[in-house]
């Protein structure tokens, strides 16, 4: 697929509420609301014709279309709730839209993406081999040897046993931790889908200092002291 015959548009969805971190998508980090950090990934990729945001909230719309984002319909506040599903808002911006080819989401939860990090998983899913483009992190723990599960009476067995004489971490299959820097994939196969592996998916690994993922204050805290430390 050819970047100059297809039209790329990014979204970003953010809604109002937020149980973990209220008011966190437009809470400020690094001296620019949480929102600001997606939009202007999506401007550095170079790759991004149109830079939409989809919101139940005034507030988050006000702000985004500050920073140069578009906010061409207001979110249904039945997609709006915790327990929305997110492929079903992505749904609703495809429908609203329309008219193009490749959809990225790019959440504010992940604000320390680079514009390098989106140019990677389009280029990547513009090479025609997949139906989506996920993005990765080395994972820090393994089911084979530090995470259990735990049986009816409290006993602990590992998560996902070794075959044959696999003792040490480091001979086992590599094990990858998603993210939420970015996801690649035509309308079409969002529209026909009810989830991410229901195709052929590919990743970018993504230098774990630029795949936080913001959820808590905890969260929060730790991007603003990686943010200061890049300074």
């Amino acid at each position: 697929m050819d970047k100059g015959i297809v039209k790329i548009f990014g979204f970003i969805f953010a809604r109002g509420g937020s149980k973990g971190l209220p008011g966190k998508n437009i809470k400020p980090l690094g001296g620019i609301p949480l929102i600001a950090h997606s939009i202007n990934a999506a401007k550095d990729s170079g790759l991004i014709d149109r830079i939409i945001v989809s919101t139940d909230d005034q507030a988050i719309a006000d702000t985004a279309a500050e920073y140069g984002a578009e906010i061409p319909f207001m979110r249904p506040a039945e997609l709006a709730q915790d327990t929305s599903p997110e492929w079903d808002a992505w749904r609703h911006a495809i429908r609203e839209v329309e008219d193009f080819d490749v959809f990225i989401s790019l959440p504010c939860t992940a604000p320390l993406r680079s514009g390098e990090d989106v140019r990677r998983c389009i280029e990547l899913y513009l090479e025609g081999d997949c139906d989506m483009v996920i993005t990765t992190r080395t994972a820090e723990r393994h089911p084979s040897f530090n995470m259990v599960t735990l049986d009816e009476n409290g006993y602990a067995s590992i998560a996902m046993p070794t075959a044959g004489d696999i003792t040490r971490r480091q001979d086992a299959p590599k094990i990858f931790d998603m993210t939420t820097v970015a996801y690649v994939t035509s309308p079409q196969f969002i529209m026909e889908h009810s989830g991410t592996f229901q195709g052929r998916v590919k990743s970018v690994e993504i230098p774990p200092e630029r795949a936080v993922d913001i959820d808590t204050e905890l969260d929060f805290a730790f991007a603003e002291f990686l943010l200061e430390r890049n300074k």
